[in-house]
């Protein structure tokens, strides 16, 4: 009868278990707000051209899908972005534009505990430009009358997560050209970070 007992209570302990992990593995959706800075440069393939990095901002709002340590994320950001050249001139011409950017990424929670996560993160990029401005030069100017409105990138970083907050340290770059004249890609450093409203 104890043996009986004792093996019904294992078998239990192990359903119970059993469904506990199952109803950790159900996927949870969060919502949430983020914003921050990025440092930009462009390539060119002009060598009269040599592209720096300027500072600009994004922000916007993010959601995330969490399934165990797997997560799928998704943002829609206004993106200001601010870059400038090198010329053998000596000039310094400027450029800048406006974009909403959709990244959707898949990560990892390399730590993933209750209240913090360390995570790895890469996925794909699109951006629509609904503004760009040159300053100072005029050859500039004229490469950038073919700016492509619509541009696809990668993007990869680290995030980590304390209980609501997140904060994200990635990497982006075109896979597209921004410019034809130029065949100038974007490359991006950015710091987000967000609050998840639930």
């Amino acid at each position: 009868m104890k043996q009986q007992i004792l093996g019904l209570s294992s078998f239990l302990l192990c359903i119970t278990c059993s469904v506990e992990t199952k109803a950790q593995q159900v996927p949870a959706f969060h919502i949430g707000i983020k914003g921050g800075a990025n440092f930009t440069k462009t390539s060119a393939e002009s060598s009269a051209l040599e592209g720096k990095y300027g500072l600009g901002y994004h922000g916007g709002i993010m959601t995330r899908i969490d399934i165990g340590s797997l997560y799928v994320q998704g943002e829609a950001l206004f993106n200001k972005r601010k870059t400038s050249y090198a010329s053998k001139e000596g000039s310094s011409p400027k450029l800048t534009w406006s974009s909403v950017d959709i990244p959707i990424v898949i990560g990892y929670k390399l730590v993933n505990m209750k209240d913090f996560n360390l995570r790895v993160f890469a996925g794909g990029v699109y951006s629509y430009t609904f503004k760009n401005n040159v300053s100072t030069s005029q050859a500039l100017r004229e490469g950038f009358k073919k700016f492509d409105k619509s541009n696809i990138g990668v993007t990869g970083g680290i995030g980590v997560d304390y209980k609501n907050f997140t904060a994200d340290l990635r990497y982006e770059t075109g896979l597209s050209s921004i410019s034809k004249e130029f065949k100038s890609k974007p490359h991006t450093f950015s710091l987000g970070i967000g609050y998840f409203l639930f």
